[in-house]
C-alpha cells in the first residue's frame, strides 16, 4: 500500500508530484507548485483533463494557446474569497507565470476530451455553510456534480474553522454502487494557521484493515484510496484542505459510519 502521508520534497518550484501510479490507484493525479514572482510552471497531460486552481497569488495563464491574462486574487488562502480557476482539456500545454508568491495546484483525471479551455472561478464560486456545532465548515465548491465543467474531475475547497471537524460523521466512497454509493479516490491537500501547527486525519476501513492515523502540516497531501477520512482542527488552528475526487462515474454518493449513522437524521 502506497504511503498516504506525502510530504513537499522541495521549498519551491513543484514541491508535490502525486500520479495514479506512485498512488497505487487509477484515477487522481495532483501536482503543488510554489513559485515566487517570475517562476514558471508548465504541463501537459495525455488523456488527463487538468483543472488549475490559484490556491494562493496571481500568474499569467496560458492554455492550449490561449493567453488569459493574469488570475488570481486570493494572496492568502485563509481568506476565504474564492479560487481563481481554470480547466485545461487533455493534451493541451499550459504555462503559468507567477507575478507574485504563487502557490498553484494541478489537479487532474481521465478524460476523453473536447471540452474547450474555460475559467472556472471565481465567478460561480460561492461560499457554502455544512454542518453545525463543532461541525461546521465553509466549502468552495470548485468544480462539483452540480457543474458540468469537468469529465471526470471533482474538485472542492474546504476550510474548518479552529476546533472543529470536517469530512465528518466519518464517510466512504469506494464502493461502485451508484446510485447508494460511488467508487471515488481522494487528496486532500492541507494547509494550518499557524503554518508551523499540525492538524489530525484518519483514514480506516470497517473492518479496520486500513487502519492509519495521520498529522499533517502545512503543504502535506493525504491519500485517501478506500474507507473513512474524517479530519480535525486543533484548538487554535485553522485547517484548509482542497480536495480531489474521481473515479469511473462523476458523482459523490457516500456512505456514513454505521456507527455515525444517527447524525444523518
Amino acid at each position: 500500500m502506497a504511503h498516504l502521508l506525502r510530504k513537499p520534497t522541495a521549498q519551491g518550484g513543484r514541491i508535490q508530484a502525486i500520479t495514479p501510479e506512485d498512488a497505487g490507484w487509477r484515477f487522481v493525479g495532483f501536482d503543488l507548485w510554489r513559485l515566487a514572482p517570475g517562476d514558471v510552471a508548465t504541463g501537459q497531460l495525455d488523456g488527463r483533463e487538468a483543472i488549475l486552481v490559484l490556491v494562493e497569488g496571481c500568474a499569467d495563464l496560458i492554455a492550449d494557446g490561449a493567453r488569459l491574462g493574469e488570475m488570481g486574487n486570493r494572496l492568502d488562502v485563509f481568506e476565504r474569497s474564492a479560487p481563481h480557476c481554470l480547466y485545461v482539456p487533455p493534451a493541451a500545454p499550459w504555462q503559468a507565470r507567477a507575478t507574485t508568491q504563487c502557490t498553484l495546484a494541478v489537479c487532474s483525471a481521465p478524460s476523453p476530451g473536447g471540452r474547450p479551455v474555460r475559467v472556472l472561478g471565481p465567478d460561480g464560486i460561492a461560499l457554502e455553510v455544512r454542518g453545525t456545532g463543532t461541525n461546521t465548515r465553509y466549502i468552495n465548491n470548485i468544480a462539483m456534480e452540480g457543474r458540468d465543467v469537468a469529465d471526470s474531475l471533482l474538485v472542492t475547497e474546504v476550510f474548518t474553522p479552529a476546533g472543529h471537524w470536517s469530512s465528518y460523521p466519518p464517510h466512504r466512497h469506494d464502493e461502485d454502487d451508484y446510485p447508494a454509493l460511488t467508487y471515488l479516490e481522494e487528496t486532500y491537500y492541507h494547509r494550518l494557521n499557524p503554518s508551523d501547527c499540525f492538524g489530525i486525519q484518519r483514514v480506516f476501513t470497517d473492518d479496520l484493515s486500513l487502519d492509519e492515523t495521520l498529522a499533517p502540516a502545512d503543504h502535506d497531501v493525504v491519500l485517501v484510496p478506500r474507507g473513512h477520512h474524517p479530519c480535525a482542527a486543533p484548538h487554535g488552528v485553522e485547517m484548509y484542505y482542497l480536495n480531489v475526487m474521481a473515479g469511473p462515474r462523476r458523482a459523490w454518493r457516500f456512505q456514513t459510519h454505521p456507527a455515525f449513522a444517527h447524525m444523518n437524521t
